[in-house]
């Protein structure tokens, strides 16, 4: 929390940037988005016509089929979606970026920048972690719009008769409070993911050498955030379903 709060004054504050920084933050911004962005969106594309295809024939078959997509919408879209994006930001790019944080904070280059007059919250961490959350969201809100083309193709086909009842149907499953938590999950695991092992390099062991320095930052980063995902993740289930 206090990281976070760090964090949130930096971004709103124009002192952090400067040109220097301002390349370094689209530096990491670009890493940790685009060599991922298609190949996830790619995979999302892929498993939602599977999926989608096996919900309208199960729903066929027991006289359900109006239900089906709802139920593509609600799992794909609402759940699956937010949760894949924030995991796959984590273990491709926050992880690793934390490890590399801890491997600076172990070798006394942080130390350095401190007795240097800078700041290495300002200059190290704040570029890791709206990367981090800017490639979250932007998995997540592209994903979601891939998916819902993807679903309304293998449902309806290349036609433009079911573009209306589609809507409505989308409106009906995204009512404000559904699409508010929505957001809300979508961010608040975006941030999950990208303080989390950015804290666990600056606050954790310090006297850690060699080899264990990254397993031990992934390790810490892993447990503590798949049990502040999980929270979020029943927290949403609750409001969406109670």
């Amino acid at each position: 929390m206090q990281l976070g709060a760090m964090i949130l004054v930096l971004t709103l504050s124009p002192s952090s940037y400067s040109q220097q920084s301002r390349r370094v933050l689209a530096r990491h911004i670009y890493l940790n988005t685009a060599p991922i962005l298609l190949w996830f969106t790619v995979l999302c594309a892929l498993v939602t016509v599977v999926l989608t295809r096996i919900v309208l024939v199960t729903a066929m078959s027991y006289g359900l089929s109006q239900y089906a997509l709802q139920v593509v919408i609600r799992v794909l879209v609402l759940e699956l979606i937010p949760l894949t994006a924030a995991l796959f930001v984590a273990l491709r790019c926050t992880i690793p970026d934390g490890a590399e944080l801890t491997a600076m904070q172990t070798s006394g280059e942080l130390d350095e920048m401190r007795r240097q007059g800078l700041d290495p919250v300002r200059r190290e961490v704040l570029p890791r972690v709206v990367a981090g959350m800017f490639s979250g969201i932007t998995l997540a809100a592209l994903s979601s719009a891939v998916v819902l083309v993807v679903a309304y193709l293998a449902s309806y086909g290349f036609t433009v008769s079911g573009i209306a009842s589609y809507i409505r149907l989308f409106g009906q499953v995204f009512s404000p409070a559904v699409t508010l938590i929505f957001v809300l999950k979508t961010l608040f695991f975006s941030l999950a993911v990208s303080l989390i092992p950015m804290a666990s390099a600056l606050y954790g062991m310090p006297d850690m050498r060699g080899a264990s320095v990254r397993t031990s930052a992934e390790m810490r980063g892993l447990v503590r955030m798949f049990a502040l995902i999980l929270l979020i993740e029943v927290a949403s289930l609750v409001g969406n379903y109670y």
